[in-house]
């Protein structure tokens, strides 16, 4: 494969505004609460940012289709700003396109900002909202908690799972999920639930119930990323560095019925495969710390830590289960409470789960903060459906390890 971008792209700065039902709000100024954490964070002026990218995947309700509100909310110096879109990946889309300057040299200082603003929309994820005439084509029978479902379903059919030791697993991902979010302040929902409250939670789409879907929500993310030369001359002394930045796309094959089974991510097994070696790493499970993943539903969480290669296959629910990934196992995932209760404003969760990784690996996330600070964390995001999406993964780490 190419040579990479590892280590060549520091993070200088990271912000977050706290996501939920903020009426108060409108995505510009959720734009500015997350910047004006970040710009502090990395210790310089607005005036010294050389490019920016904007993630906003509903734009008709939120921004607009172009980059000026960015630019105008933040007073950028006149610089090119890119708006993108990648359906729930649109947060690491933006990330990758300011790593990417960086990296390249195009620019010394770059700025990823990922806002969206759903609540006053009252979109709640069902019914359907059209993505055009492409996807009322193909997809005009189906429903995000739907389609989820039947990933459900095949990897039980897939693995000889029964169906009471799935929907006990994917209740103890809620269940992790929720403990952790309750020490956030920047998460939506901050209340701890147990086990029988989501195992006799009112269905939504056998065999998902009420907290097997996470909500969704308002919020803003935002990271400004330089060169390590950049950065250490501007004084920061604990760097923490790009590993990996893999993005894949699904080409059809999965709708072709030829060798899908319908119980895991193609597209995030070969984004996890590229990212593993771009980052050098050859033991994912022994040599990540730490994991926030695009977990929409919680089966999509528990299929998922296969797809990124730390559980063996069939065997995820067994880790979920034997407490792998709560925040005192072996590899804490969604530390910070994840999509379950940050809730999903779209174009900025990508973002949002790299902030965690850097407050983690710098020692500064609180109460929730690992007694340990972990050395390599991962950040998985996930856009479109099982059969037809985009699987991003991102690596990041101190400049070190």
């Amino acid at each position: 494969m190419a040579k990479g971008i590892r280590d060549k792209v520091a993070i200088l700065g990271m912000g977050c505004a706290k996501f939920g039902e903020r009426w108060d709000k409108d995505a510009e100024q959720l734009t500015v609460e997350a910047y004006e954490e970040a710009i502090a964070d990395a210790g310089i002026d607005t005036s010294q940012i050389d490019a920016a990218w904007l993630s906003v995947a509903f734009d008709a309700v939120n921004i607009g289709p172009s980059g000026i509100p960015l630019a105008t909310a933040l007073r950028l110096p006149n610089i090119g700003v890119t708006k993108v879109e990648n359906y729930c990946a649109s947060g690491t889309e933006a990330f990758r396109g300011a790593v990417y300057a960086v990296a390249s040299g195009a620019a010394d200082i770059a700025l990823a900002l990922g806002v969206e603003k759903l609540k006053d929309t009252g979109y709640g994820g069902l019914p359907v909202r059209t993505r055009g005439s492409t996807f009322d084509m193909i997809g005009v029978t189906g429903s995000a908690p739907g389609n989820f479902a039947q990933l459900a379903a095949a990897y039980r059919n897939e693995h000889g799972v029964s169906k009471d030791d799935l929907k006990r697993a994917m209740a103890h991902v809620s269940v992790k999920s929720h403990a952790n979010g309750a020490k956030n302040p920047k998460a939506h929902l901050r209340k701890e639930i147990d086990i029988d409250t989501v195992m006799n939670a009112p269905m939504i789409a056998d065999p998902l119930g009420l907290f097997d879907c996470c909500g969704v929500s308002d919020g803003a993310a935002c990271a400004i990323v330089t060169t390590p030369e950049i950065a250490r001359a501007l004084g920061k002394q604990d760097l923490v560095t790009v590993k990996a930045l893999q993005i894949v796309t699904s080409n059809g094959w999965e709708s072709q019925g030829t060798g899908w089974n319908g119980s895991y991510f193609h597209t995030t097994r070969i984004a996890a495969s590229k990212a593993y070696e771009e980052a050098g790493v050859t033991r994912p499970r022994d040599e990540i710390s730490l994991m926030e993943v695009h977990d929409c539903f919680s089966i999509t969480e528990l299929v998922t830590m296969e797809d990124l290669h730390i559980s063996p296959e069939g065997e995820g629910w067994k880790d979920v289960l034997d407490g792998f990934f709560d925040a005192d196992g072996k590899v804490p995932c969604q530390i910070d409470g994840g999509l379950k209760c940050f809730g999903h404003p779209i174009g900025a969760s990508g973002l949002r789960m790299i902030y965690e990784n850097y407050l983690q690996l710098l020692g500064r996330a609180g109460e929730r903060q690992r007694s340990a600070p972990p050395s390599l964390a991962l950040s998985h995001n996930l856009g479109g459906m099982p059969n037809q999406n985009v699987s991003a993964v991102a690596i990041v780490g101190l400049a070190d390890a």
